[in-house]
């Protein structure tokens, strides 16, 4: 998923598999995942979709800071100047060792399957 600008650079957004519909709403973890990084105490972040009984699917932001801990409060705070309200994660997962892998690639499916089997709740499809 991308757009091209009037001199025809080409920009991309993320993968459609990627996009989680909230709401009716489309939206793109890379863009959230982006935000949060820009909190000085955070190393990484990765944001899957969880299942939602009333919006079909919420953000849930996991979050590398090995710095020192960051909490949920200030994790909204620091989003609500850079996102739009829907798009800023329900929840917040503090976790301590790193979201991607060598290669630099995140297995959201996996992480996404852990959380909604956590849940008791069906992993939404791709």
């Amino acid at each position: 998923m991308g757009s091209v600008d009037a001199d025809g650079y080409l920009y991309l957004a993320d993968r459609k598999t990627d996009m989680l519909l909230v709401g009716g709403a489309n939206v793109y973890p890379a863009e959230i995942e982006a935000a949060i990084e820009e909190h000085p105490a955070v190393h990484s972040a990765v944001v899957i979709g969880l299942p939602d009984d009333d919006l079909g699917t919420v953000p849930h932001a996991l979050v590398h800071a090995p710095a020192r801990p960051v909490g949920d409060d200030e994790l909204r705070e620091h989003l609500a100047d850079r996102l739009v309200r829907y798009k800023i994660p329900r929840s917040f997962e503090p976790v301590d060792e790193p979201l991607r892998d060598d290669a630099g690639k995140v297995r959201r499916t996996a992480l996404r399957d852990e959380r909604a089997g956590r849940t008791g709740a069906e992993s939404p499809p791709d």
